[in-house]
């Protein structure tokens, strides 16, 4: 426990009294500032809500800035895919040839207004999807086939 000053033997003058003395009142207004700091529950909510935003702020740029990387890497894919088909028929006619190219450079277009246009949500959403395709694509290529002679088989019947 803390010794009040007129229990202390060893102050023999009154200025040594008064020394004494504000150092205890100096010792008491920091544990009052302490006990009042800590009693301020506003304050003390408000810190820690600054702290998560600025930890949810941080964390939704990275996110984005991971869903632009992954938009960008899907469009570079398309662009690919696109090229390899191309080369892939290359005695098509110059009609055609200059379609598939039109059709690439709308695809890059609108992967650049995507990316500067969509919102987050639905970018990580877009990628989350392209993640499950990739990972599915024999089902998918199943499903397109299955699709596809559906398709046929009535286009047959009723055509």
């Amino acid at each position: 426990m803390t010794q009040l000053p007129h229990e202390d033997e060893s102050a023999e003058s009154p200025r040594e009294l008064r020394d004494q003395v504000e150092r205890t009142r100096h010792e008491l207004a920091g544990t009052v500032e302490a006990l009042a700091a800590k009693a301020d529950v506003r304050a003390r909510a408000q810190e820690k809500a600054t702290e998560v935003k600025d930890q949810t702020v941080a964390k939704a740029g990275e996110l984005k800035e991971q869903a632009v990387v992954k938009a960008r890497e899907l469009k570079d894919k398309a662009a690919d895919a696109a090229t390899r088909a191309q080369d892939k028929l290359p005695d098509l006619p110059a009609p055609v040839k200059d379609k598939a190219v039109q059709a690439r450079a709308q695809a890059a277009r609108t992967g650049r207004v995507w990316e500067e246009k969509a919102p987050e949500p639905l970018r990580a959403r877009t990628a989350q999807g392209a993640r499950a395709a990739r990972n599915n694509r024999a089902v998918l290529l199943a499903a397109g086939g299955a699709a596809a002679l559906v398709w046929l088989a009535y286009r047959r019947r009723n055509g």
